[in-house]
């Protein structure tokens, strides 16, 4: 049957209603027997059209003058029977059989109703009354509104004749007041579920005054189902609030209270204490949707008992009143005790699922502007967490990351610190292992928000959260965010000038980390502590895993600071780092290095208290090696890169060549060094010049060459003792490398001046005495003779070199006779060639000649030796007044000239004699007394000749 629209009652007499409802019956009661579900639309559509039968009959037998009893005696009892069969329909997963039970009871009902008799008693009309009111209920439930309406409008009229029957001696009361009940209650719900609110209402009120004038004579059970059915409305009116017009929580309240009304005096009904808690749980809602928060949390407290002493405390509606305290709590705004309580009743009862975790995160960020009670319930929940059970691992991990959140908005910074730490400490006294991922997020909100206080310049706050990252937490998934985590806090003090805290920081670290080492060299230029800076700097570079980028920033840093020493410390060290490649670009940029750090040490020079020996052998080895990766650079044709680089290389280290041969006491041999690579370096340039070199370049080359060479060989001569065979052997050859080169020079005519050529000449001289000198000391006589041989060929500018050889050979002592005086012999003619010898020399050389002659004491050796003793007296003759011959050199001639002449004589060699006497007797010219001197000659070689004249 439709549950919108009725049949038209067909136009039959009583009989034939009465056989067409048995025909309909017989086989509807067939077919109920049969258990085959798909028979269901038949026997509703049967069922009904026996409603439509019965209510057919009933219009007619009250309209017929003739008695039908049979008939409805009949009727009642089918009716009757079809109601007990309602209550025993079978239900399946695809029918739950509440249509046809609603089929059966409307059938029945008007089946009973056309079987009333004419005027029903007091019995008859309780026992109708009960059938209709629960069949419009039924009904209206299945939503068939307009059919509920007429069994209930039936129904009125039963209650009407049943109210208005006497019962004199109140035999029916008990039953009147109860069917009433189920009357009122069912009309009640009907014109709920229809909507029409003012008739439920009205039902309602109806029933509350029965309940308030017959409450012990209703039975237990039907208050308890009277108070479910307020509750039941007033729940569904919470539900629909903002839905249908009479959804208002107060219009709730209302139905709630009328139903907790009764049920609150229903204390020793076992099943009221169960539904009366499920009314408190809708009123305490209902209170709270209307704004009502202090009746709303009395109504909680009063359920709390109930909630403690409940097995299954743990249920989703007892989970759900605690959150709506906890939302009662927050409208009222208590202290956070209150709160902090509430929330930890949720905790106490959930069970930890991500779920329930996230629901109470959520539920925390609603309270940000209170930090110590969010840090307090966070704290709480982690600690429940780690209690041993079937808690979620990633409950754990999502509470952390959320208090470290959270922390981040705690504007009482100590505070946050303290509560993130607690946590932390927490987790691993719980011997609770964080997996990578989750430590890896917490690690990264850390350095999140320290960071973010980093570039805010608030050094000392973003310390403390990188600090925060390396708890012993951490270091069993990542075992290097600790050291990362000091490095980090380290930076933050060094930015706040904290260095001290910085250094203890450092401390904590591992030494094999250059990032570690790093730091250290930040926090002592910082401090100024140049010894510790390069110290440190050594153990970044020597860590497993320096990058070369730490030693640019280290560059910048030392620059910055003005620390001259750390600044050549690391550029040195960057230095080492290059690895020289063959497409020249690394040769570059080590010479750009090697051309800070020479700038550098000549600065560190100029200062008064610098350490100048070690500055300078620094200097003098990073010219070196400059000169190594040039001659790299020439080996792979690539000195046109660095051919700036040779020119400035070149000319600073002659400079400081130069200034150090007047300002570097001690040092000759570095600044030998220093011309040598400035020789180098200078050749080198010339032979990559693509254009012809200026003579000032060759100039240069030659002083360089020179000077590198003298220098060397002056200091290996001023030292004393034996001589060092292959040094000196080494000088030796390098003179002839330079008189080579300077002669090359002079030959190819790349200079032209005339101071420029006679300066290339003293250079050879000068050398030609150095190697003079060195081969007298390495007794090295042929060659030495050589030398002799090559400076008397020289030209008149030799002179100066003529004297110092004559010198060197007259001082050494082992110099053989033979080239002594063959040295002296060619010397003194080459002197006397270009007359440029002073006569205090030609004296003193001519004795040492005559004297190594005259000792021969042969007549080729005499007749030489008188040859130089008449020269010299030649000499005299020809002597201005302001250069004489030495006094002292004259007699020694006067003396020798005699003596010799006399063993002449007595050897008889009478012309030889003669030579001498002759010799002596001009020479007593030349001395004092001279006269008397001559005459005393000549009168004695006059008696020596006569003794030896023929007879």
């Amino acid at each position: 049957m439709s549950g919108t629209t009725r049949k038209k009652k067909p136009s039959l007499n009583l009989q034939e209603s009465f056989e067409s409802i048995k025909d309909l019956l017989s086989t509807t009661k067939t077919q109920l027997d049969s258990s085959d579900i798909s028979l269901r639309p038949s026997i509703i559509e049967n069922l009904g059209r026996i409603s439509v039968l019965a209510e057919s009959f009933t219009d007619g037998r009250l309209k017929a003058d003739r008695d039908c009893t049979d008939l409805c005696d009949t009727l009642d009892q089918e009716g009757v029977t079809l109601w007990n069969i309602s209550g025993l329909v079978s239900k399946y997963p695809d029918d739950d059989g509440r249509a046809i039970t609603g089929a059966l009871r409307l059938a029945a009902f008007r089946l009973v109703e056309a079987g009333l008799e004419g005027k029903p008693g007091l019995e008859t009309l309780i026992h109708v009354l009960g059938l209709a009111s629960k069949t419009g209920a039924t009904l209206s439930a299945l939503g068939q509104y307009d059919v509920a309406a007429s069994v209930l409008t039936s129904a009125a009229k039963y209650e009407e004749m049943m109210r208005v029957e006497d019962d004199p001696d109140g035999t029916y009361r008990h039953s009147k007041t109860c069917v009433r009940t189920v009357y009122f209650s069912c009309r009640m719900e009907s014109a709920w579920q229809e909507g029409n609110c003012t008739v439920a209402e009205f039902m309602a009120q109806k029933l509350m005054t029965i309940y308030d004038e017959q409450r012990l004579v209703l039975p237990a059970h039907d208050r308890v189902v009277l108070a479910a059915k307020l509750h039941r409305i007033g729940k569904t009116i919470l539900q629909d609030q903002g839905v249908k017009a009479q959804g208002k929580a107060s219009d709730a309240i209302v139905w709630l209270r009328k139903a907790f009304g009764i049920v609150d005096q229903e204390e020793a009904n076992p099943g009221a204490l169960e539904l009366k808690i499920s009314i408190l749980r809708t009123l305490a809602r209902a209170y709270f949707l209307s704004e009502c928060y202090d009746s709303a949390e009395a109504t909680l407290e009063e359920l709390t008992p109930a909630l403690d002493a409940s097995k299954d405390h743990k249920s989703s509606e007892y989970q759900e009143l605690r959150w709506l305290k906890l939302a009662t709590l927050k409208k009222r705004q208590p202290g956070d005790t209150a709160i902090l309580a509430a929330f930890k009743s949720i905790i106490n009862h959930m069970d930890f699922t991500e779920a329930n975790v996230t629901e109470i995160l959520r539920e925390l960020r609603t309270f940000g502007h209170q930090q110590t009670l969010v840090s307090a319930v966070t704290q709480y929940l982690l600690q429940e967490a780690l209690q041993p059970n079937d808690t979620e691992s990633e409950s754990v991990d999502r509470i952390l990351l959320s208090l470290i959140v959270h922390c981040s908005k705690d504007e009482v910074h100590s505070r946050a610190m303290e509560s993130i730490h607690q946590a932390f400490t927490s987790v691993c006294e719980a011997d609770t292992e964080l997996r990578s991922i989750p430590a890896a997020a917490c690690l990264s909100l850390l350095w999140q928000y320290g960071d973010r206080h980093y570039h805010a310049k608030r050094w000392l706050l973003a310390a403390d959260w990188f600090a925060a990252g390396s708890h012993r937490l951490f270091r069993a998934q990542h075992s290097t965010s600790a050291s990362k985590c000091h490095r980090k806090a380290a930076l933050c003090y060094i930015e706040q000038h904290e260095y001290s805290r910085a250094a203890a920081v450092i401390r904590c670290c591992p030494s094999n980390e250059a990032a570690t080492h790093y730091l250290a060299f930040l926090v002592a230029t910082s401090q100024g502590l140049e010894d510790e800076a390069i110290q440190s700097m050594y153990g970044m570079v020597n860590s497993p895993d320096f990058d070369r980028q730490m030693l640019l920033l280290a560059t910048k840093i030392s620059h910055e600071s003005e620390m001259k020493n750390v600044l050549l410390a690391v550029l040195e060290a960057l230095l080492k780092t290059l690895k020289i490649s063959n497409s020249g670009e690394t040769v570059v940029e080590a010479m750009a290095l090697l051309r800070c750090i020479i700038r550098l040490v000549l600065k560190l020079l100029a200062e008064p208290t610098t350490t100048r020996a070690i500055l300078i052998d620094s200097m003098v080895a990073h010219f070196r090696t400059a000169k190594i990766l040039a001659d790299t650079a020439s080996k792979q044709k690539v000195v046109s890169l660095i051919i700036k680089d040779v020119t400035w290389l070149w000319r600073t280290a002659y400079n400081c060549a130069v200034q150090g041969c007047s300002d570097w006491d001690g040092f000759q041999e570095q600044i030998s060094a220093l011309f040598d690579i400035s020789k180098d370096m200078l050749e080198m340039f010339c032979q990559a010049s693509p254009v012809e070199v200026e003579p000032d370049l060759y100039n240069h080359l030659m002083n360089a060459s020179f000077s590198g060479v003298a220098g060397r060989a002056r200091e290996a001569l001023k030292a004393h003792g034996a001589v060092n065979i292959e040094p000196m052997r080494e000088i030796s050859a390098e003179i002839k490398s330079c008189k080579t080169r300077i002669s090359h020079i002079i030959e190819s005519e790349k200079i032209t001046g005339d101071d420029d050529l006679l300066r290339a000449q003293y250079f050879l001289h000068t050398l030609r005495v150095f190697e003079a000198e060195i081969l007298a000391q390495l007794k090295d006589w042929d060659q030495l003779s050589k030398i002799i041989g090559d400076a008397v060929t020289s030209g008149s500018l030799a002179v100066a070199t003529y004297e110092a050889i004559a010198d060197i050979l007259w001082e050494e002592k082992e110099c053989p006779v033979n080239v002594l005086c063959g040295g002296l012999e060619a010397v003194l003619h080459a002197t006397l060639d270009h007359n440029s010898l002073s006569l205090d020399k030609y004296a003193r050389w001519l004795r040492a000649i005559a004297t190594i002659i005259l000792a021969r004491n042969t007549s080729a050796d005499r007749i030489k030796a008188i040859g130089y003793i008449e020269q010299a007296v030649s000499m005299m003759e020809n002597s201005v007044a302001d250069e004489s011959y030495p006094m002292d050199e004259r007699f020694w001639l006067l003396a020798t000239s005699y003596n010799t002449g006399f063993e002449c004589l007595e050897a008889s060699l009478l012309d030889e004699a003669k030579r001498w006497f002759e010799a002596s007797t001009v020479i007593c010219k030349f001395v004092p007394g001279g006269t008397e001197r001559a005459e005393k000659i000549s009168e004695t070689y006059a008696q020596l000749l006569s003794r030896y004249a023929p007879t």
